[in-house]
C-alpha cells in the first residue's frame, strides 16, 4: 500500500530568513496524523538565507542526518568539528546523551538548501559522535546508493538504528527497483523533479509511505533527486 504525502500538505514556516517545510510535525506544527514513519522523526527542507543560520542549540538522543542539495552549510559542535557541507555531502552527528551545534549558511550572496532528517535511536544515552561522506553524484546517478545505515557497510555512515537511507539522482526515462525484505516498510522523498513511485506521480516535496509491499518502483519522468528509507 502506498499513502501518499504532498509537497502542499506538509507544515510550513516563514520567517524571512528561514523557509522550512516539514514533512512530519515539528517545533510550533503540530499534526497528530504525521507524527513520524516508525524510526523516521522528521524530514525538514530547509532553506536558509545568505549569511544566516542556526545559532549554538543543543540535542540529545536523537541521530540527525544533514543532506544538501544547493549551497554551502558551515556546521560547528561541542565536540570541536566544524566543517562545510556542500552538495554530495552527508553528515551524521549522534546526539546521544547530549550535543550541542550551530549551522549557518556560509555564503554571503547564495542561499543554502538542505535536508535535515531526524531518525529516533535505538538506545540512548549514547557518547555524541559525528560522521561525515562525500558521496559523488556518479555514485548516485541512475542508482540508490546506501548513505547511512547500522554498521557502516558499503561506506555509509553509522546510525543507531535498523534503519537503510539511500540517495538516487535519475534523469528519465531512467528505473530503479528496490526489493523490501519481509516486514520492512520504506518511505520516499522526493527532493526535487518528479518520479513515479509504484505507478503514482510524485514531484518535488511529496513523500510517500509504502507498506505491504515487496518492492519500490521508481521511473523517472524528469530529472530527479530521491531519498529512499527501509525501515522496520
Amino acid at each position: 500500500m502506498l499513502t501518499l504525502r504532498r509537497s502542499k500538505d506538509r507544515g510550513h514556516a516563514s520567517l524571512g530568513w528561514l523557509d522550512s517545510w516539514h514533512t512530519f510535525s515539528f517545533g510550533e506544527y503540530r499534526d497528530a496524523q504525521h507524527m513520524g514513519f516508525s524510526d523516521l522523526r522528521v524530514i525538514n527542507d530547509d532553506t536558509v538565507q545568505p549569511g544566516r543560520g542556526f545559532g549554538t542549540h543543543s540535542h540529545r538522543d536523537m541521530e540527525i542526518i544533514t543532506y544538501v542539495l544547493d549551497g554551502a552549510l558551515e556546521h560547528k559542535d561541542s565536540l570541536g568539528n566544524g566543517s562545510m557541507i556542500r552538495p554530495g555531502d552527508v553528515q551524521r552527528m549522534s546526539a546521544g546523551r547530549g550535543v550541542c551545534h550551530s549551522e549557518f549558511n556560509a555564503s554571503q550572496v547564495e542561499p543554502v538548501h538542505f535536508l535535515q532528517i531526524w531518525i529516533e535511536p535505538d538506545v540512548m544515552g549514547v557518547e555524541p559522535g559525528y560522521e561525515e561522506m562525500h558521496v559523488p553524484e556518479a555514485e548516485r546517478r541512475g542508482r540508490l546508493r546506501l548513505i547511512a545505515s547500522p554498521d557502516g557497510r558499503s561506506g555509509s555512515v553509522t546510525i543507531h538504528q535498523d534503519a537503510l537511507i539511500h540517495a538516487a539522482v535519475l534523469d528519465g526515462p531512467d528505473q530503479v527497483t528496490y526489493v523490501l525484505a519481509e516486514r520492512r516498510n520504506a518511505w520516499v522523498h522526493i527532493a526535487r523533479g518528479t518520479v513515479q513511485v509504484n505507478g503514482e506521480m510524485l514531484s518535488t516535496g511529496d513523500g510517500a509511505q509504502i507498506s505491504d509491499e515487496t518492492h519500490v518502483e521508481f521511473t523517472a519522468a524528469a530529472r530527479a533527486e530521491i531519498l529512499l528509507f527501509d525501515l522496520a
